[in-house]
């Protein structure tokens, strides 16, 4: 089916519609522009990338199509010496981009199942982690063609990764297993936390901006879970508001309490 991009505000009247843009596939992921307020991209069902500028109307600005089948993830890099895109497929690769540019500059091969999730790195440039049905969290140099690190980290489908705010070498997962995993990348023999709680599989996980040991995941069990991993009890909170799959949240950087 078609897909719509709905950008919202919050004011005093509560959540508006900004803006509305449509495509002809479904819509499976969003990332803000570093470098212009107005600018978003998204990620189709029929494999593209698109560019939109909430100051025109109508869009998008610009169209990529590459991957071959569904493009399922899609990061705009979080440092400030690039402006990079990647993306992730389920056709088993990841592709860089340079917005400015009409075509990927790269594509990193070597997951053995669909992509799941591509997620920049806040503190090292031009790195990146990807998770992957196959069952490993995986990190990429975009100066190296190749796999810098393969981490088998769930015997399950690994569906969601995130980087620490607080320490470069700390990613967590979240899987098909019902279980969120912590890597340090220094030492992957072991996870340095594992939390349980979720009921069905883990759908997506975000570190907090503010807390350097506080997380939130979301899942197929309807609920929303916050967890602390530095504490004996993690679960600090488990909200069951919603009716449905829990697909995607993320955490507010400008409102501490905010998700």
């Amino acid at each position: 089916g078609c897909g719509t991009l709905a950008v919202l505000e919050q004011n005093e009247a509560g959540i508006v519609l900004l803006r509305s843009f449509d495509w002809n596939d479904g819509l499976f992921d969003v990332t803000w522009s570093e470098n212009n307020e107005n600018v978003l991209i998204t990620c189709s069902g029929d494999g593209s990338l698109q560019i939109w500028d909430m100051a025109k109307t109508k869009g998008p600005l610009q169209a990529y199509k590459e991957h071959t089948l569904e493009a399922y993830s899609v990061d705009w890099s979080q440092t400030r010496g690039e402006q990079l895109v990647v993306s992730g497929s389920w056709d088993q690769t990841a592709k860089l981009w340079d917005p400015a540019v009409g075509k990927s500059l790269c594509t990193f091969k070597g997951h053995e199942g669909v992509i799941y999730s591509t997620i920049w790195s806040p503190h090292i440039p031009g790195c990146f982690a990807s998770a992957s049905g196959d069952q490993t969290l995986r990190i990429w140099d975009v100066k190296t063609p190749g796999v810098k690190l393969v981490i088998p980290a769930h015997q399950a489908e690994v569906l969601s990764c995130d980087w620490c705010k607080y320490d470069e070498n700390l990613l967590v997962t979240g899987a098909v297993d019902c279980s969120l995993k912590g890597w340090d990348l220094r030492n992957i023999r072991q996870p340095v936390f594992v939390l349980l709680g979720h009921t069905y599989a883990i759908r997506r996980v975000k570190f907090s901006p503010f807390h350097a040991t506080i997380l939130a995941s979301c899942s197929y069990d309807f609920t929303v879970r916050f967890w602390d991993f530095s504490k004996p009890n993690p679960l600090l909170e488990t909200v069951e508001h919603h009716t449905e799959f829990t697909c995607g949240l993320d955490l507010s950087l400008h409102n501490r309490g905010q998700v």
